[in-house]
């Protein structure tokens, strides 16, 4: 199928040819045709399946044909309702469809007098919205379609109650139309509440598909004192265009960023503590390529849709299978391939297994050749783990019987014994090789089999 047989409007269609859409993306090629026919509709697809151009070039259609006047798409974050509203205004501006995006960290001013002055088309976060409806400031802007866009995404931002609450201020007599990557039970159930007799559409299984053929998927099984001598090993040896390096804390993004950028690496930190324009700056360094290398955690990377990113770091696990999904969709984007690359310890090995497992992903193990030396992780564990230990009974005795030898050296021996055991765990290589996970494996199902026997020997008592 080609898009010029969706028949849009002229001014539309150039839009469109400029843009080098030639064929419809399957999410496309389903969803149009219903959203023409001005059906409700639930829609499940990933981010990067072209579903912004799949509601937004029959939206504006109906706007550049005179069947509609004003449009309403809701995004959970600022960065993706800036990102809508840039593709609807690149593909609607020969048919002159003016859009605005509307969000909290700024004034209202600026927000109300443009839709007071009669743009059609208003890409808005659910917070700001909300207030503008509550407040009375938009009472004239009732809206014939309204998108509600990575709809999992408010779920998980806890937006729910306030979406509810903005469609009791909008008109009943609108089209609306739901997208999700998932459809948990309380998006089910907002989709009964504010659509009618919707039309049912999933890409998921195709999508998942191509997503597993597109993205390679490596783990490496490390020590927790090699993280960043990982990390940095991998930066410096992978064919990178841009990257995304995924933290569990705010602290640990900011570490890393700054470690990173001591050594040399174009990084930025992105986390929810930076003020909102510090963030914006962040962001569209990293778009245009300013920037290659982002450190974040997963909320603050929520709607951040970038081209070109090759490559995804878990330098800690995800908490979750999900957000594992989420973190790899970033890359392998667009037919092209990436690479997926997690960074476990011998602690957190199960639970990667888990989530290959929940997931259906295709991991492949991996090692990195190493360098030589310890890096100032790799001294702070050893640091940590000599302060950690006990007192042994007999050490004194031991002492007593080195007297004679110069107490600077005593220790120099004794913490170059702790360094030779940590670099012999893996020789001149990161991380394990398949020989040693299984010997991890084995041990570990004999240490759980022994738990249990024990515990039958204390039933039966």
């Amino acid at each position: 199928m080609k898009f010029s047989e969706f028949n849009f409007h002229r001014d539309l269609a150039k839009g469109v040819k400029i843009a080098g859409f030639r064929e419809p993306s399957p999410i496309q090629e389903m969803t149009i045709p219903v959203i023409n026919e001005g059906k409700d509709l639930v829609a499940q697809a990933h981010t990067g399946t072209g579903k912004t151009a799949a509601f937004g070039l029959p939206m504006m259609d109906k706007i550049a044909k005179g069947e509609i006047e004003r449009a309403l798409v809701i995004t959970p974050t600022r960065e993706l309702a800036t990102q809508v509203s840039d593709e609807l205004y690149h593909l609607g501006r020969f048919a002159g469809i003016r859009t605005l995006t509307v969000y909290g960290g700024v004034g209202y001013g600026r927000q109300i007098a443009l839709i007071h002055k009669g743009v059609q088309i208003v890409v808005a976060t659910p917070g700001r919205l909300k207030d503008l409806y509550k407040k009375g400031k938009i009472d004239a802007f009732n809206p014939e379609i309204v998108v509600l866009d990575e709809a999992d995404e408010m779920l998980d931002m806890g937006f729910l109650d306030d979406i509810k609450e903005i469609f009791d201020y909008i008109p009943q007599n609108r089209q609306t139309l739901l997208f999700s990557a998932t459809m948990p039970e309380p998006i089910k159930e907002l989709a009964n509440h504010i659509l009618y007799q919707p039309e049912f559409i999933s890409v998921v299984g195709e999508d998942e598909e191509t997503t597993n053929n597109v993205i390679e998927q490596r783990y490496y099984v490390i020590n927790e004192s090699q993280r960043d001598e990982a990390i940095v090993k991998l930066l410096e040896t992978e064919n990178i265009d841009k990257s995304i390096i995924f933290c569990r804390m705010k602290r640990e993004v900011d570490r890393l960023t700054e470690h990173l950028q001591a050594l040399g690496f174009n990084a930025a930190g992105l986390h929810g503590d930076l003020e909102q324009q510090d963030r914006e700056t962040i962001i569209k360094a990293y778009r245009r390529g300013q920037t290659k290398i982002m450190v974040a955690t997963d909320v603050a990377a929520r709607g951040l849709d970038v081209k070109n990113v090759t490559h995804v770091f878990n330098y800690h696990i995800p908490f979750d299978p999900q957000s594992y999904v989420h973190r790899i969709g970033r890359t392998g984007r667009a037919g092209k391939s990436g690479q997926a690359i997690t960074l476990v310890t011998t602690e957190e090995f199960r639970e990667l297994q888990r989530i290959q497992k929940e997931v259906g992903a295709d991991m492949r193990l991996a090692t990195i050749q190493g360098g030589k030396g310890l890096d100032e992780a790799g001294i702070e564990y050893i640091a940590d783990g000599i302060r950690s230990l006990p007192v042994h009974t007999q050490a004194q005795e031991v002492l007593d019987a080195l007297d004679e030898m110069d107490r600077s050296v005593l220790l120099e021996k004794l913490v170059s014994a702790f360094i030779e055991r940590e670099e012999q765990q893996v020789g001149s290589q990161i991380g394990f090789n398949q020989q040693k996970v299984n010997a991890m494996l084995a041990a570990y199902e004999n240490e759980q089999n022994a738990t249990r026997n024990n515990n039958r020997r204390k039933k039966r008592r």
